[in-house]
């Protein structure tokens, strides 16, 4: 049926993927990446990886929200989807709700009160931002740097006790590569640093520093 041609071309999306120098995410595979042996884990994980695209497909067929369950539960241990991780992590973090009850919102903070020094901050952190990712060089067409700017500094008036701390550029950068969307890679933020990793700007920024990966040993520069 139509849903199994779906998915058979899905697969054979998926395996060219793995034979181009990036890869999905737009992030350059290094010098000495082992190809063959890449496809040959894949060709055998593919029958698994299938047949779990299918599972989530049947479980949010119609375009309704995200209703947690067990099987829900179950369904996001063993993984879900690259296209199905935006839509369920909108859904099972309570971003898509905050979202559909503030319309406007996040344009509104975009274009609120300027704050000189949040946007210093942020703008520092641009370039450094995923480096081996095509997606966020200058010449990129589109360049999400912009996108990432946007959604840090509308984050940064409406939080203003955390502001912009070091990290948080790379934790955004990876929610906009899964989301495609400034507005719902904000929402996703708010509930991560709202929700998941509460607190101050100090404790918060080890917190995305250690998520991120970088290094201890880098001070995070707070507003607010």
């Amino acid at each position: 049926g139509p849903r199994a041609r779906g998915t058979s071309l899905w697969a054979a999306g998926l395996l060219l993927f793995l034979r181009r120098r990036i890869d999905p995410y737009g992030f350059e595979r290094p010098e000495d990446f082992d190809y063959a042996a890449y496809e040959e884990f894949f060709s055998a994980y593919l029958v698994v990886l299938t047949r779990r695209a299918i599972k989530w497909s049947k479980l949010l067929k119609g375009g309704g929200g995200v209703q947690k369950s067990m099987t829900v539960k179950r369904y996001i241990r063993k993984g879900i989807p690259l296209e199905h991780r935006a839509r369920v992590w909108m859904g099972v973090s309570g971003a898509q709700a905050q979202m559909d009850q503030n319309p406007g919102y996040y344009q509104r903070l975009l274009e609120g009160e300027r704050d000189d020094r949040l946007e210093e901050a942020i703008r520092t952190d641009m370039n450094r931002t995923f480096p081996d990712n095509v997606k966020f060089r200058k010449g990129a067409d589109p360049c999400l740097q912009r996108t990432l700017y946007n959604v840090l500094l509308a984050y940064g008036h409406h939080n203003r006790d955390v502001g912009y701390c070091q990290g948080m550029n790379f934790v955004a950068g990876y929610l906009i590569l899964m989301t495609d969307s400034e507005e719902e890679s904000f929402w996703l933020l708010d509930a991560l640093v709202g929700s998941i990793l509460p607190g101050t700007s100090a404790p918060l920024g080890a917190s995305l520093r250690l998520l991120s990966g970088v290094p201890e040993t880098v001070q995070p520069t707070s507003q607010g």
